[in-house]
């Protein structure tokens, strides 16, 4: 299986996760342009892919949804009130709803050679998921807009061969930060977002000892710095049960802008 992150940050998200016959994005946060691009850059093309999973209908996770499904006519899936939020998507324009799926959590299904999974998290939006992915022998865990976490969500995204997790924000540099005080206690909720601690918490949570890579994701533009997720995170895994060394576990920030690194596990 393959893991890449096409574009990750509070600007636009698009994750792609491949198999020997899928290829699954989850969510459309940028230009339909640029998600081509994105995947044309690691031998995908879209018309081969066989779904886009939505995790939730904040714009920056559908925000090219539109024009995407209109250009390449791809099946969504989402829990149906996600999906109906989408659909009302002022943005969203004319799209084909016959090829809007939905699904409930905690209920696998299958597209293609694989089997997946919504989780139900905690954020600031009408029926947020998280999602693992797995061909019966590796899984990917995908899981960023996460307030907090629980024994429930670590149980669901363990024993992942690769993932993506949440690192957004330095508290610190939030709470000096621009923003507004209802906005930073949005952020700083339970239905708000990781901060890099926590991320690291959770990550720490799910390290194994067949990890082949781990993504640092959905950084905020204006309260984090890839340096400060990477080195916060790193500090939170000393002492782990499975390795001293934390480039052992392959660990990379996300970019904003661009494509990453594809993880093959």
């Amino acid at each position: 299986m393959r893991l890449c992150s096409l574009y990750s940050g509070s600007s636009g998200n698009c994750i792609y996760v491949g198999s020997d016959h899928a290829n699954i994005l989850i969510d459309v946060g940028v230009s339909a342009k640029k998600v081509t691009a994105a995947l044309e850059s690691i031998d995908v093309k879209p018309e081969e892919l066989d779904a886009v999973l939505i995790t939730h209908e904040h714009t920056d996770h559908i925000g090219g949804l539109g024009v995407f499904l209109r250009k390449y006519g791809i099946p969504v899936y989402g829990t149906s009130k996600t999906l109906e939020a989408v659909s009302r998507y002022s943005n969203l324009g004319k799209v084909d709803f016959s090829l809007f799926h939905g699904i409930r959590p905690e209920e696998s299904f299958s597209i293609s050679d694989l089997y997946v999974k919504a989780v139900s998290t905690w954020h600031d939006a009408i029926d947020p998921v998280c999602y693992t992915l797995t061909d019966g022998n590796k899984k990917i865990s995908v899981a960023t807009d996460l307030g907090d976490f629980d024994g429930h969500i670590v149980d669901a995204l363990s024993g992942a061969d690769a993932m993506l997790i949440e690192a957004n924000h330095d508290v610190r540099m939030l709470e000096v930060g621009p923003y507004p005080y209802p906005l930073k206690q949005r952020i700083l909720g339970r239905r708000g977002h990781l901060s890099n601690e926590r991320g690291g918490q959770l990550v720490r949570e799910l390290l194994n000892d067949h990890i082949r890579g781990i993504y640092l994701g959905h950084l905020s533009k204006e309260n984090n710095y890839p340096e400060l997720a990477f080195e916060t995170v790193k500090a939170e895994l000393l002492g782990n049960a499975y390795s001293s060394d934390y480039r052992d576990f392959n660990i990379m920030v996300a970019e904003r802008d661009c494509c990453s690194a594809v993880i093959e596990c």
